[in-house]
């Protein structure tokens, strides 16, 4: 993998599941139901996202079902009562959709959903074209990555970025906690080295084992100085 951050085009899932504005209520519970999903874009004929329907979105008809006269007066002015009457994905779903682009990074993507109080988020192109769906769970994808495969990228990074002022540091990685010892000649470069180790996708914490010593605030990651 190389040093640039992954997209969404990286860990988006495809083919995804998707429902017409027509579908109806069965047929979106059906799909949700075969694909193991809580969610689905709607899409107009030419694949345009135009909303997402959930499980949160269908539940309410089944809250009206056994709701007495009074839970059924505050129920009715609340956008439930909507939903418990929708029959169709046009009339159940939300919209317009929370979507992202292919090319986003994925901490964009993360902060999207943050904002937005999503779990997932439809994939579509400049022209709103469904083409994929990226989940919570794909944006912890990168995580996986081997021990190895992190230690050849941030080896590869420092030389590309600092080389000289850091040629002497050692890089060892564990359980995706990267760890630099050796000597470091510049100081100066900590903040800046531990910013950029931070930056690569899947690293989760940076420490420090460096002689010669470093500033007493190098940020977030922990620290073990000595010399």
């Amino acid at each position: 993998m190389s040093n640039t951050p992954h997209r969404v085009s990286d860990v988006m899932t495809q083919p995804v599941a998707a429902v017409d504005r027509g579908a109806g209520f069965k047929e979106i519970v059906e799909t949700l139901w075969h694909w193991q999903v809580s969610a689905l874009p709607v899409v107009s004929a030419e694949r345009r996202v135009v909303g997402v329907v959930s499980e949160a979105d269908l539940l309410p008809k089944e809250g009206f079902r056994e709701a007495d006269e009074d839970r059924l007066e505050r129920l009715r002015a609340s956008d439930d009562a909507r939903r418990a009457e929708a029959v169709t994905a046009g009339e159940l779903m939300t919209s317009p959709a929370v979507t992202v682009h292919p090319d986003a990074t994925l901490a964009q993507a993360a902060r999207t959903m943050a904002r937005a109080s999503v779990k997932r988020l439809p994939v579509v192109d400049g022209n709103g074209l469904l083409l994929g769906i990226v989940s919570r769970a794909d944006l912890l994808k990168v995580f996986l990555r081997s021990d190895d495969d992190l230690a050849g990228e941030v080896r590869r990074a420092l030389a590309t970025y600092f080389a000289a002022p850091t040629r002497d540091l050692h890089v060892e990685v564990a359980d995706g906690v990267v760890t630099l010892s050796g000597q470091l000649r510049d100081r100066s470069v900590v903040p800046v080295v531990a910013r950029l180790v931070r930056t690569i996708e899947g690293v989760v914490d940076v420490e420090y084992d460096v002689t010669g010593g470093v500033p007493a605030h190098v940020g977030p990651t922990a620290q073990r100085a000595r010399g």
